[in-house]
């Protein structure tokens, strides 16, 4: 197979230009989004050149220390954007969300690098990084769907939540109906994803792979992989987030700190 095509940052920098036709459908539909698209634009192309190097250089130190100091770095961002997304408290809720991602991380960077692919060494910055990066990556949207759910649910169906504990029901019971409904939101568009690789998209990883060089079946492999270590992970990150934020959130009286989350 061919190898890797590099790409001239002069060609890169023309292909940015085609970033002209959602600043007209900006410009045209009123959507008042100019300054949100070129912050974000900004950020990404300085952020991502930042971090190639910066990864340049994890890869060729691999030091276990560096690396698990940049998984913590990776995991409390991760927790900060799905509180700033879902609008939430960070003081309050900080850390019951960065604990749930790692509780839902490390098990499964351990299965997967210890027991899967058994780089050497097994902390290898070339295969965690990337790792953890899809799976804390892919989790997000749905965390933030999740906890935004939860609240909706606390304000829209205050009265039923009122009546469940009215008839004797504990908070949690009380709340169970919105954690499942939370969970079903999650989880909808990733099912739909899985639902459809392979026939409708080819996924990021398994597209690079094969641009890369990479046998067709050994991409598929290792995109199986993913996809199932990304479900799972979302699924054990969203339930543990919902239940931990609970936890903070209501009283055992049954009062919701729903107000005081939302404004703060």
């Amino acid at each position: 197979m061919q190898a890797t095509i590099d790409i001239s940052w002069y060609a890169v920098g023309c292909f940015m230009l085609i970033l002209a036709i959602p600043a007209l459908i900006n410009f045209r539909f009123e959507l008042k989004l100019g300054k949100e698209i070129s912050i974000a634009t900004l950020r990404m192309t300085v952020q991502l050149m930042l971090v190639g190097v910066y990864l340049g250089l994890l890869f060729e130190l691999n030091s276990l220390w560096l690396n698990l100091a940049w998984l913590a770095i990776m995991l409390m961002v991760g927790a900060s954007a799905i509180l700033g997304g879902a609008k939430l408290p960070k003081k309050v809720l900080f850390f019951p969300i960065t604990a749930a991602l790692l509780i839902a991380t490390l098990p499964l960077m351990g299965l997967l690098l210890m027991v899967l692919l058994q780089p050497d060494p097994v902390y290898s910055a070339q295969y965690l990084i990337p790792l953890a990066g899809m799976l804390l990556g892919n989790c997000l949207s749905g965390n933030i769907v999740a906890l935004q759910r939860l609240f909706t649910a606390f304000s829209e169906k205050r009265s039923d939540y009122e009546s469940a504990l009215v008839l004797g029901a504990t908070p949690k019971q009380a709340a169970w109906p919105f954690i499942q409904s939370a969970l079903q939101q999650s989880q909808a568009p990733i099912l739909a994803s899985m639902a459809t690789t392979g026939l409708v998209t080819l996924p990021g990883m398994m597209t690079g792979q094969i641009l890369g060089g990479t046998d067709p079946i050994i991409a598929v492999k290792y995109q199986l992989i993913i996809m199932v270590a990304i479900f799972t992970m979302l699924t054990i990150s969203v339930t543990l987030a919902l239940l931990l934020t609970l936890k903070v959130s209501l009283q055992p009286t049954g009062f919701i700190r729903i107000k005081q989350l939302i404004t703060h």
